[in-house]
């Protein structure tokens, strides 16, 4: 698995266009708490162009959710502790006060939840709760909100939409209260979109719907998705990058095609290779030994080394660095570098 490594490069370099539309540097995410400390988020660096989706891919606990609901701030104040810096559309988000907050969340990004049943206000229609924020936004009359979010209805494939927008959310299926999320989500047509595992709760055949909806939505209104999710296939299914996220970390990061075809970083390797692909039949998987860190007890040095095959000595004195293979191919580990002499 020796590579050559290149220097670390600027982050502007990182994106696949001159100017980033989000940007992060040293983001850390801390739950505190009278008994203890939780380091949920350790030191992420990222940038996400204008138009590119970034799927963040990574077992249940590693910090993935909680990286997207600190980009907008959603996190309980009083409980979570966050540094680091980040830029959305120029805006400093750890610095704007809590209108500036508001008017960011649905106008400038907006988010999809993991199950819409507890996203969705059980009190209110559909159609209210969407044109709640299209008037709070956009400044609409309500007869023009309710034609917007019936034409939100219709773009997401929502059949008989007039009739749907006055149903409650406990009178849709899950396939469709996904899709009246997303048209939510997309109803001020936002410039970055945030879906926390938007399919999980999905049977196979609605997955695969609502993820080809949202990569076509995508490439139609040119937003910007930064997509979490623990499932391989569902990854590059939607995805231009993959940032692979262990206890807090990018420990890998490339285009989707690098990733999967050669993933330097062990873990990437154990996700790749615990994932069920075409023509496995009769093969046993080889599942990742152990269990996810404990993130109220980080380990020294990698935190992967007590799950790694490979681990050594070495990797329990520090954290490995990014190593950058490419402008665009990142990796934490102490075996991917310049080839030994």
């Amino acid at each position: 698995m020796t590579a050559t490594a290149v220097s670390s490069p600027s982050r502007g370099a990182q994106a696949t266009r001159s100017d980033p539309l989000v940007s992060v540097e040293d983001l850390q995410v801390r739950f505190i708490s009278h008994e203890t400390t939780i380091s949920a988020v350790n030191g992420v660096n990222f940038t996400l162009a204008p138009g590119e989706v970034l799927c963040i891919l990574g077992e249940s606990g590693s910090g993935k959710s909680v990286t997207l609901r600190a980009l907008m701030r959603l996190l309980p104040p009083r409980r979570s502790q966050l540094s680091g810096r980040i830029l959305i559309g120029g805006l400093d988000v750890m610095g704007l006060s809590r209108a500036e907050l508001t008017d960011l969340r649905g106008s400038k990004v907006a988010m999809i939840f993991q199950e819409p049943m507890t996203a969705f206000d059980p009190v209110f229609t559909i159609g209210n709760q969407i044109m709640e924020t299209v008037i709070q936004h956009d400044g609409l009359s309500r007869s023009d909100a309710r034609k917007r979010a019936l034409e939100l209805l219709d773009m997401v494939q929502i059949s008989s939409p007039a009739r749907r927008l006055d149903n409650y959310p406990h009178e849709m299926s899950g396939g469709m209260r996904q899709r009246a999320m997303i048209a939510l989500a997309l109803s001020c047509r936002p410039s970055l979109l945030l879906a926390d595992e938007p399919t999980t709760a999905l049977d196979a055949t609605v997955q695969i719907q609502i993820l080809q909806l949202l990569r076509r939505l995508q490439r139609e209104l040119g937003m910007a998705v930064l997509f979490v999710t623990h499932d391989v296939g569902v990854a590059v299914e939607i995805s231009d990058r993959i940032a692979v996220m262990y206890a807090g970390r990018f420990v890998e990061t490339g285009p989707v095609r690098a990733i999967i075809r050669e993933p330097q970083h062990p873990y990437t390797q154990g996700l790749l290779a615990s994932t069920v692909l075409g023509g496995m039949r009769g093969r046993r998987l080889e599942a990742i030994p152990g269990t996810p860190v404990n993130l109220l007890d980080l380990p020294p040095g990698c935190t992967f080394a007590p799950r790694c095959k490979h681990a050594e000595a070495i990797c329990t004195k520090a954290v490995p660095a990014e190593v950058w293979l490419s402008p665009t191919r990142m990796a934490r580990c102490v075996r991917v570098g310049p080839a030994p002499v």
